[in-house]
């Protein structure tokens, strides 16, 4: 019997391997995972405390048409031409990658398929696209350099990756941590607008 293969084994071959480092070869690896594939990867970005200049925005907006495909129910990721040879070497180089390989082997080994019909069947794939759909929106709508897109960020990553491995455990605490984190992104900005408003 065939022990299938973890999902940080197939990003590394992906990523070590000889064939082109896009956005197309990770799609047709990937198949119909490739939706939730793809948030952790964009959205990993972002989830970091750095500065990343513009290309968060670029992935955000990549992000946000793969989830307006999952939520109308489309059961294979569709990108334009342009973007589906967008190359990625830059992102799986470095340490980065390293990081993100090491993140996700940790929840592998601590992650258990629990509560799978949780996090499958059309109208839970419809609800995940909302979530990660809310949850960038609020990363993208984040004031530059403030680091209030990280939490929301975060929380489209491990969702994602409880969706992968079928743990709702996972898809519960990255729904917790993006909301904690769109909450901190109104708050501390009413809170600035406030203050802003009071000078005048």
């Amino acid at each position: 019997m065939e022990t299938e293969a973890k999902l940080s084994d197939e990003l590394e071959d992906w990523a070590r391997g000889d064939g082109p480092k896009t956005l197309g070869s990770l799609v047709a690896l990937f198949d119909e995972r490739s939706f939730a594939v793809l948030f952790v990867l964009l959205m990993a970005v972002p989830a970091l405390p750095l500065p990343t200049g513009g290309v968060t925005h670029v992935f955000e907006l990549i992000v946000m048409l793969v989830a307006l495909q999952l939520i109308a129910g489309r059961r294979m990721v569709w990108l334009p031409v342009r973007w589906r040879g967008k190359d990625l070497s830059s992102t799986t180089r470095g340490r980065f990658f390293e990081r993100l390989l090491r993140t996700i082997r940790w929840l592998e080994r601590h992650s258990r398929t629990r509560l799978a019909f949780l996090v499958s069947g059309r109208p839970l794939r419809s609800f995940y696209g909302l979530v990660v759909l809310a949850l960038t929106v609020a990363a993208f709508l984040a004031p530059p350099f403030s680091g209030l897109d990280t939490l929301p960020a975060l929380g489209v990553v491990v969702l994602s990756l409880g969706i992968l491995l079928r743990d709702s455990i996972f898809v519960a605490a990255g729904i917790v941590i993006g909301t904690g984190g769109v909450f901190v992104e109104i708050t501390l900005g009413s809170l600035a607008a406030k203050g802003i408003g009071s000078l005048f």
